[in-house]
């Protein structure tokens, strides 16, 4: 039986059957298909940011693993801060597996901001905070503290720094506010850069803060993958 669906309706309730359309040979239900979906398009999803995908992911998480994994990619799931995302796999001896991602590299600036984000965040949280918000400036002006000495552009330093937040922002690891200029920092940052991770990080900034070469972090894409 072919069920009519109004995809711009997203609380609409959908029948349980798994015939959606005409010729239709899929075996997962909408609400299914609908966090598959999601998770393939966004960078992450959370159970404040898409609570009915969570929540479909933690009913049904070893099917929607297997539906990734067919894909070659792996599905991670933090239930502490109730975050889950994708990652290409690679095989047993390191090579890789065709893929439908884009490795997008973090920027000098990104991975600053990143850091940042992922120290406030800690922060804020072991003095007791349930939520940490942090200003544009704050991130800018941390940014600005790792210009080299010999660095001479500091209006367009100051643009790549604003333009990382603002690809921070679209990533949904800072989560806007009535006030244009303070974000809120997503729990998320914490799940995507581990504590291994962020110390690597730190390692390479210093490094390209001394040579003024930008950072390359291998495996540390993850975050920034994207739909070709």
């Amino acid at each position: 039986m072919t069920v009519e669906i109004d995809v711009e309706f997203e609380d609409e309730v959908v029948d349980d059957s798994v015939s959606l359309f005409e010729g239709d040979e899929g075996g997962l239900e909408y609400a299914q298909r609908h966090a598959l979906v999601t998770l393939l398009k966004q960078r992450f999803i959370s159970a404040r940011t898409h609570p009915r995908d969570w929540q479909v992911l933690v009913e049904h998480e070893r099917l929607l693993r297997s539906r990734l994994n067919e894909l070659f990619l792996e599905l991670q799931v933090d239930r502490v801060r109730e975050v889950a995302w994708k990652r290409q796999a690679s095989t047993e001896t390191g090579g890789r597996f065709p893929t439908m991602l884009y490795d997008a590299a973090w920027s000098r600036e990104e991975t600053l901001v990143l850091v940042h984000l992922r120290d406030r965040l800690r922060s804020g949280l072991a003095g007791g905070d349930t939520r940490v918000y942090i200003d544009r400036e704050d991130i800018v002006g941390y940014v600005a503290s790792f210009r080299p000495p010999h660095a001479t552009d500091v209006a367009g330093d100051e643009k790549r720094a604003r333009n990382a937040v603002a690809g921070i922002v679209k990533a949904g690891l800072l989560i806007g506010t009535a006030t244009e200029e303070r974000f809120e920092i997503s729990e998320a940052v914490e799940s995507l850069i581990p504590l291994e991770l962020l110390q690597e990080l730190l390692e390479a900034l210093v490094r390209a803060n001394a040579s003024d070469v930008p950072p390359e972090v291998e495996d540390a894409t993850d975050l920034f993958d994207e739909e070709i």
